[in-house]
Order: structure tokens, then sequence, then C-alpha cells
């Protein structure tokens, strides 16, 4: 953005702006009422009236622990841009990020996404997307894994990447499968549909740059000062399985943690302690698990990009994408009794 652009915008709101500073694709903005966050928003303006309803529910019921968006002069929740782009203003909360290394934030935070989830358990507009079904969704990567494969083989000359993603196809291959034939018997078809004629929503990007640690001057009943945690950007909200925005919580923690088995243990409990985890629920959790994600993301990329060079960026990406898989492998036989 230019700053003649972001200046333009910036002065559609009620606020004296002191300083601006760029921050993984939006604007910090410090002013006279406090620290906003401009982002440009995450979804289409077909979908902007439900994100905006939403929020307003969220303040409505009183929950302030959000990133919460302030009306520009006009009256209105957003300000387009010179080119058309849509930007939304929002009090940015205090407090840093979760830090995935302490396990106790990391319990904090599965506790705080369950109550975010009973939240979100209400019927708002009807053009709130919804989540693909993962077997469809599986069925089609598995598909676009073997041709990745298919074209791979005819390489010539192979360089380390190729090599890599050839070595281990068959093991991740035998997860995958692995993955969609559990899902198949599972019980996720019901769980799915029943999530969506509810109007189950979840967050979308739950993960430790959206969640926010802030300790008070107010102590508790025991003398301990109180924390307060805040969730934040929930551009990429939609109807789905609401333990999809545990999985992903919990595979990214696990990635920074090792995958260590009493880390998960906590992480579960401090969510089921609010929203009991029945059966359905255990098994998404393992056949998310199961499938070799980060696998097939770092294969898709490199069978989508310009492969006459190839990053050693791309290299490394694709030998964590192995570590990580045999770290998750030993964690599935032991923790969920699933094996290939």
């Amino acid at each position: 953005m230019q700053d003649y652009e972001r200046d333009n915008i910036l002065e559609q709101y009620e606020i004296a702006v002191n300083s601006t500073r760029k921050t993984r694709g939006a604007i910090l903005c410090s002013t006279d009422k406090g620290v906003f966050l401009m982002r440009e928003v995450g979804v289409s303006e077909k979908r902007l009236p439900a994100l905006i309803e939403l929020y307003e529910y969220f303040m409505d019921y009183g929950y302030q622990t959000i990133d919460m968006p302030v009306k520009n002069r006009e009256g209105d929740y957003v300000t387009k841009g010179v080119d058309g782009s849509i930007y939304m203003l929002r009090r940015m909360p205090p407090g840093r990020e979760c830090d995935v290394r302490r396990a106790a934030e990391l319990f904090e935070a599965a506790g705080n996404l369950a109550k975010i989830h009973l939240l979100m358990r209400k019927k708002i507009m009807e053009n709130v997307s919804e989540a693909e079904n993962l077997e469809e969704g599986y069925i089609r990567h598995n598909r676009e894994l073997r041709k990745v494969r298919a074209y791979i083989r005819n390489v010539s000359p192979k360089g380390e990447f190729e090599y890599l993603f050839l070595e281990y196809f068959d093991q991740m291959e035998a997860w995958a499968d692995a993955a969609v034939k559990s899902l198949k018997a599972s019980g996720y078809k019901q769980l799915y549909q029943q999530s969506i004629d509810a109007g189950y929503m979840v967050h979308g990007e739950y993960n430790y740059h959206n969640i926010l640690f802030d300790v008070t001057s107010e102590k508790d009943n025991y003398g301990y000062r109180k924390l307060n945690v805040y969730t934040v950007n929930f551009d990429h909200f939609k109807k789905n399985v609401q333990v999809e925005d545990l999985y992903y919580f919990l595979r990214k923690a696990m990635e920074k943690q090792g995958f260590k088995e009493w880390i998960s243990d906590g992480i579960l409990n401090a969510y089921s302690a609010i929203i009991p985890l029945g059966k359905n629920e255990l098994e998404y959790l393992k056949n998310r698990l199961m499938y070799p994600e980060k696998f097939f993301k770092v294969a898709n990329s490199y069978y989508h990009s310009n492969k006459a060079w190839i990053s050693i960026k791309n290299v490394e990406k694709m030998q964590m994408a192995v570590r990580q898989m045999k770290e998750k492998e030993h964690f599935l036989n032991h923790f969920f009794d699933a094996r290939i």
C-alpha cells in the first residue's frame, strides 16, 4: 500500500494518527485513541456482511476480547481504497502473541478456543461459506500427489527436491490412503452434516499469531495477576466441524514442540473441559493428523511454480515435511494407535 492511500483511508476515521508501521500484511497505527490495525479484508464483498454480523454478535454478547472493528466517519465498518480494495480498522488488543514454547499458554489457548466455539454455535446470515467435505478434499489431494509423482518421474535431470520427493512418496501415499480409508469408516459424514445444518462456525486460522496474552494489574482470589486472552483475525471463519480449529492449533503447536504426547494431552484436556470431545471428534482429529498435509502442500507448491529453478527453501521445506511426518508417525502410533 502506498503512503498516500494509507493516509487517505485513515483520514476517514475519527482518530489522530501519531505513527504507523508495517506488520505481516497490515498497518499498525498508534493513535490518540489507542492502537489499531488496518488490514485489507480477507473476505469477498458477498461474505463481508456475515463477517460484520459475527463481530457485532460478539460485541452485543459482551465478548470484548477480540480485535473489534471501528466505524468510519460514514458509519461503515469498511473503507474502500482508491483501487477498490476493502479495508477494516480494528482496535488492537494489548499483549503479545501466544508463546508456543510455553505449555501453559498452549493449554490456556485451547480453553479459550472452546469458549469461542460455544459462542460460534449460532446461525447468522446465510452467506457464511461452508467448508469443503474433507473426504472429497483428501481424494482430490491424493490424485494431485500422484500427478506430481508422474511429472517428477519424467524430469531430467533431477535435483535434490525431486529425489527427496520420490524417496518418501510411497510412505506418504500410504498415510494419505490410510487417512481416507479411516475417514470413510468413521462418523465424519454425520459430524460434518450436523455441524453445517446447525450453523457451527470455526475461526479458520486459530494459530499463535492470532492469540494474544495480556497480564492485567488485577489479581484473582489466590493473589495471582489475571490473564486476558484475546483472539484476533476472524476473516477466515466459515461453517465447519469445530474441531477443525482444534486440529489446526494442535498440529501447529505440536510441530513446534516435537509432538510431545503430554502437551497434546494437556491441549485436548483443556478444550474438552469446556466442550467434551466425543468419539467422532477424536476420530476426526486422528484422521486429520494422519494425512501428510505439509508434504502435500510443498509438493503442490512445487508443481504449480516455475520449476526451472528450485529454491533451497523448497528443499528445506520438503526435508522439514518429511522429518515432521516421522515425528508425527511415532505420535500417532502411541497416542491414537494409528498405523499403516
